[in-house]
């Protein structure tokens, strides 16, 4: 289902099953904005479906968070025009050569270039991926962009972090909502699931600058602002002991 979570602003909540993430709509007077295109073609199709029972202007954009596979697998369904960070384009851009069979994701995991977690949520979303095909970003940015969806702006930012370094922010000013997708989350792919203290400080810092009531992050129900920082600051605490 799609939840209302201020007057411009739904999300549909993140299913830990197969590891949907959680995606946002933006509904603008002229446009509508979708955030992250889902994990899988099904994933995408299931929010297009809820999206087309809403009596709001069309949408024709939908916003990357970043290049993990469970945030860019349906971006060839959705056929939106497509934006991302520069990296994200060019990590699209290297998944787009890779195959996707049983075979070829238990050699990566052999490799230790994909963790075991995401190949088994990915066999466990998709059983079969002969019909999977991946698209690259149609545009991309580097630091700061806005998007003027009339009546309502998006501010997507790069913010980096350790789970993912093209990890960028999506921030709607006149509903202080915020989508951060899932650059607060841990390294995954270096062994132990880990922040780096120096880095988690950066990334806090970027976020902080923002005047937000609601953050809706990938994996979690959304925060208030008082449920974030809590957790940041028992994040930081941590972090320095």
């Amino acid at each position: 289902m799609l939840k209302k979570l201020a007057n411009r602003v739904y999300y549909m909540p993140h299913y830990s099953e197969t590891d949907r993430p959680a995606l946002g709509l933006i509904c603008g007077d002229t446009f509508s904005l979708l955030v992250d295109s889902g994990n899988s073609p099904a994933h995408a199709r299931d929010i297009l479906n809820l999206v087309e029972k809403l009596e709001i202007p069309p949408v024709k954009f939908v916003v990357i968070t970043h290049w993990h596979w469970d945030h860019i697998f349906g971006m060839k369904t959705m056929d939106l025009l497509t934006i991302s960070h520069t990296e994200t384009k060019k990590k699209l851009d290297y998944l787009k050569t890779l195959k996707w069979d049983d075979a070829s994701l238990d050699a990566r995991v052999e490799t230790g270039e994909e963790i075991e977690f995401c190949s088994d949520m990915i066999k466990r979303e998709m059983p079969t991926r002969g019909h999977l095909e991946l698209k690259v970003p149609d545009l991309t940015f580097d630091n700061k962009l806005e998007i003027d969806l009339g009546g309502v702006t998006c501010v997507v930012e790069h913010v980096g972090g350790v789970h993912a370094q093209d990890s960028s922010i999506i921030y709607i000013p006149d509903e202080k909502v915020m989508f951060l997708g899932d650059c607060i989350y841990q390294d995954f792919y270096s062994g132990e699931w880990s922040y780096d203290k120096d880095e988690l400080i950066i990334l806090v810092d970027k976020i902080k600058k923002y005047d937000v009531n609601y953050y809706v992050t990938g994996h979690q129900e959304p925060k208030t602002h008082e449920e974030m920082w809590s957790f940041f600051d028992d994040l930081l605490r941590s972090e320095k002991s």
